[in-house]
């Protein structure tokens, strides 16, 4: 693989070629001066599609952020390999707080658990931690043909069916997969993961009868309410607003379950502290209006902010624990 420069080295770069040029004080790192950020337009890369969780979520955001930083707050998307395109894209930028990106446990913590090595950087070190925005939880769902209705009494059943309970997720390694994975080590449960291309048509599948059972977002909550589907537990720390009747795995007295995907803002390595604390404050900011937190709790978002040592130690966190799933149930890059 091409050397990469460290974000040390890169600084030394820049300001070589700065100096080089004549010109300084000026350029990118002039604009890294905390009394003059920002002085123009600032890029969110969004590291998945348009009309994805990530990308509604950071439109709503990016709105108020604008407002409270004074300058346009830009969403651009750069999607490919689960989010990690384009993280790296924003770990290659200059480290000024003019190009971030909304970044998601797919590409930070999952890939990193998966890929180790191969990763085209270092989740922790190649990266300033802006600050987390939001979380959402799995929903364990089954087909009403399944006699368990609580995580216990699935965790029980799963051990009486040869072969295991089989369940369907969006896609091998995804967080959906590893959330099964979870389960199944701390508890013993037996499963069987059914990976789709389209986690459209896993969905269909599960209300059909065809697989038993799905671990999901809150996406499956019309299937809930008309009874195509049971809710078994959520994998939150705490019960959702949306589904209040639904208790958590911690609740049934399944510890060590909590399997939330989550969304945060990532910088370049290196980023002057007052800059990525004016772009969290704006982060938190917007956070904190009320119309924004009903537009994401409606989409299945909990507003969750942790400021940069905080999601930084919660990211080591995060991918300690994956990785351990990701060993323990053989999981490789496909």
């Amino acid at each position: 693989m091409p050397h990469r420069p460290t974000p040390r080295r890169r600084q030394f770069v820049l300001a070589g070629l700065t100096a080089a040029a004549g010109w300084p004080g000026s350029g990118a790192l002039a604009q890294t001066r905390p009394a003059d950020f920002p002085s123009r337009p600032i890029r969110v890369i969004v590291t998945f599609a348009a009309g994805s969780a990530t990308d509604i979520m950071t439109r709503h955001l990016a709105s108020h952020m604008s407002q409270t930083l004074g300058q346009n707050v830009i969403v651009e998307n750069r999607v490919g390999a689960a989010g990690v395109i384009g993280a790296e894209l924003v770990m290659r930028a200059p480290p000024d707080g003019y190009t971030i990106a909304m970044s998601a446990v797919s590409a930070m913590s999952i890939a990193t658990a998966i890929r180790g090595t191969a990763m085209p950087y270092d989740n922790l070190r190649d990266f300033t931690h802006i600050g987390r925005a939001c979380t959402s939880t799995n929903i364990i769902v089954v087909h009403p043909s399944i006699p368990a209705k609580t995580l216990p009494e699935l965790i029980a059943y799963s051990k009486t069916v040869s072969g295991g309970v089989r369940y369907a997720s969006g896609g091998h390694g995804g967080s959906n997969h590893l959330a099964g994975e979870l389960i199944a080590l701390r508890t013993g449960a037996q499963f069987l993961h059914v990976p789709y291309s389209n986690q459209g048509q896993a969905v269909s599948d599960v209300v059909a009868g065809h697989v038993p059972m799905l671990i999901y977002t809150v996406a499956v909550l019309p299937h809930v309410k008309s009874g195509r589907l049971r809710a078994i537990a959520v994998t939150s720390e705490d019960r959702q607003r949306q589904l209040p009747d639904v208790p958590t795995a911690i609740e049934q007295g399944v510890p060590g379950i909590v399997a939330n995907s989550w969304f945060g803002l990532f910088g370049p390595a290196q980023m002057p502290e007052p800059i990525r604390d004016r772009l969290y404050g704006a982060l938190r900011e917007a956070l904190a209006q009320a119309d924004i937190q009903n537009k994401l709790i409606d989409t299945g978002l909990q507003p969750a902010p942790l400021a940069a040592a905080d999601f930084r130690t919660f990211i080591e966190k995060d991918t300690n624990t994956w990785r351990e799933v990701a060993r323990a149930a053989g999981i490789k890059p496909e």
